[in-house]
């Protein structure tokens, strides 16, 4: 089955879209970790400004 140009334009989704989905994902999760770090990050400076080992 072949379609021409007019039928090409109207077709949606795809690879694209799914792209779009997992790029937002992993910026996501990347925002995510960023967060995680600092609050470990400040945590531990906290810990050292307290003398709170324990």
């Amino acid at each position: 089955m072949k379609l021409n140009d007019i039928e090409l334009l109207e077709i949606q989704g795809g690879a694209i879209s799914v792209l779009n989905s997992t790029f937002i994902n992993a910026i996501a999760r990347l925002i995510n970790t960023v967060l995680d770090l600092g609050r470990v990050i400040g945590s531990n400076i906290k810990r050292i400004q307290t003398k709170n080992y324990c």
